[in-house]
């Protein structure tokens, strides 16, 4: 049997035991996309390398954390994480999120300016800037019918075949998905002050929410450097292009924006 890794300081059900990074300078806190969870990012401690420790974040209702509700305000989840994360945080940290995932680090983002501890980057992936219309990002989808759900699903090409053509897991993981578009569709974009942050959007060529307008929308909610990426590919790009997106994200949490 593979060992486990060893519970780290400051872990918590937030933050499940993952690959370690002993001599990581930096970290790098990742929030998933609907519909998943902390193993979305499994693979990502081997391609980013050891000066950046990986630490996926498990939101409630999946992976370890199945039976705890489901969650379906932004700033309800934002505000439940934000004390574990800077308990865990005990090197300078950027945030990654991809579509669901970059609004709850946007969010995760202002609430840890407030708290003093900002992030070093933000880096957000596969979603428009959310000061811009809710159409942009696809309407209603959380109201959906399951047939109608899951053929939205299959259009985006993020899940694998077998999970949808299974009765029994798509039973589990329709109501995740439904809570996590909530999440994302019910969300009101507040007025603020632009974030004291670098911002790093990346997107693509094929995906609604990464046309040049949907990204440079994230240019208005920065004050600091601000930089665009994209890929060939449509929502979920990033899988095809993993070794192009971790060099940029590793760089970010290293604070090396001008090598972006």
């Amino acid at each position: 049997m593979k060992p486990q890794p060893e519970p780290r300081p400051g872990a918590s059900r937030w933050f499940p035991p993952t690959a370690t990074a002993p001599d990581a300078t930096a970290q790098l806190f990742c929030l998933p996309h609907a519909g998943a969870g902390a193993a979305t990012y499994r693979d990502w401690q081997s391609t980013i390398g050891g000066d950046v420790e990986v630490v996926p974040v498990e939101l409630p209702g999946r992976g370890a954390r199945f039976a705890e509700p489901l969650v379906t305000s932004a700033t309800e989840n934002v505000e439940a994480l934000a004390g574990p994360l800077l308990e865990r945080a005990d090197k300078p940290f950027a945030l990654f999120g991809h579509s669901m995932g970059a609004l709850l680090a946007y969010e995760l983002a202002h609430e840890l300016v407030r708290l003093g501890r900002p992030p070093v980057h933000l880096v957000v992936s596969g979603y428009a800037a959310p000061q811009l219309s809710p159409r942009s990002r696809g309407g209603q989808v959380y109201t959906l019918s399951d047939d109608r759900l899951v053929q939205h699903i299959k259009a985006l090409q993020g899940t694998a075949g077998e999970v949808l053509d299974h009765p029994e897991l798509l039973e589990l993981l329709l109501p995740v998905i439904r809570a996590d578009y909530q999440v994302c569709e019910t969300h009101e974009f507040t007025e603020r002050p632009p974030l004291p942050v670098p911002v790093t959007a990346l997107g693509g060529t094929e995906d609604p929410a990464g046309d040049d307008e949907a990204l440079r929308g994230w240019r208005e909610l920065t004050d600091a450097e601000f930089r665009v990426a994209t890929f060939l590919g449509g929502h979920f790009f990033l899988h095809e292009h993993l070794d192009d997106v971790a060099g940029i994200v590793r760089r970010a949490a290293i604070s090396q924006p001008s090598a972006i």
